[in-house]
């Protein structure tokens, strides 16, 4: 346990799904939970209003936590530097700090093959992934020096073993792997932590994708040797809380992967 109270931490793509069997369907929504339990306040983002609002009034019910809903698209189309900043001053003038950033969203076109891909949407995935990483550590900076923060990126196994029809997602999450090691170099002085998770968890997005590209899904999504896939609360999540931990500070810098449950640093 990691107990919270008083932090602040700013989730992106933490808007409310559900699997077909009810469980918990996005990893943002996931993290948010797992933080919602440690009396964490929260900031969440994402495109969709309605999905931040049911996310926000679940988490408040059930844990009695503070959420703050802030809408931000970073696209191609956007003032993408205003959408960053205003969540970041929203977050401010709510609670007064930022301890942790987690970059959970992405957007994508998968099951693409690269000849076939379009460059609107490799702007898609390079710009939701890897320009909102980039923006929202940026602007975020000041305030994680001042706490001593955390940032938690998140690459994919697409972009470690070149999966087949994820070409703009795959070099979007390496482009995000490479910023956080330069981020975990220049900011290790502030007491900045910044770290990559590589996750493979069931979530409504993959349960779509297994629908529209079977053949993509059945060459890239392997069952984990542990038999199951990684759940989004109750191990991604629950390994964003404990990097925010002060016990974890050491492990700046490191990449790690998980799948179905086990986390490991490569």
């Amino acid at each position: 346990m990691a107990d919270l109270k008083g932090k602040t931490v700013i989730i992106t793509g933490a808007g409310r799904a559900v699997l077909k069997d009810g469980r918990c369907g996005s990893i943002g929504y996931g993290i948010a939970t797992a933080f919602a339990k440690e009396g964490a306040n929260l900031v969440i983002t994402g495109r969709n209003v309605k999905k931040l609002e049911d996310a926000k009034e679940e988490l408040e019910r059930l844990y009695g936590v503070k959420v703050l809903c802030v809408q931000a698209d970073v696209s191609k189309e956007n003032d993408n530097e205003t959408a960053v900043k205003n969540v970041v001053q929203k977050t401010v003038e709510a609670f007064g700090r930022i301890d942790a950033l987690i970059n959970n969203a992405q957007a994508s076109a998968s099951g693409v093959t690269l000849a076939d891909h379009t460059l609107e949407q490799f702007d898609l995935a390079v710009y939701s992934g890897l320009y909102a990483s980039y923006l929202y550590m940026k602007f975020c900076y000041p305030y994680l020096k001042e706490s001593k923060g955390t940032v938690i990126n998140f690459a994919s196994g697409a972009g470690l073993f070149g999966n087949y029809g994820q070409c703009a997602y795959a070099a979007a999450k390496e482009g995000i792997r490479g910023l956080s090691r330069v981020a975990a170099t220049e900011w290790g002085k502030d007491g900045i932590n910044v770290n990559v998770i590589c996750p493979l968890a069931w979530t409504a997005q993959l349960e779509n994708f297994q629908l529209a590209y079977p053949e993509a899904f059945k060459a890239n999504v392997k069952m984990p040797p542990i038999g199951h896939y990684g759940d989004s609360e109750l191990e991604i999540g629950r390994v964003c809380v404990q990097l925010t931990s002060s016990d974890f500070k050491y492990m700046s810098g490191e990449t790690i992967t998980l799948e179905g449950g086990m986390g490991l640093r490569p």
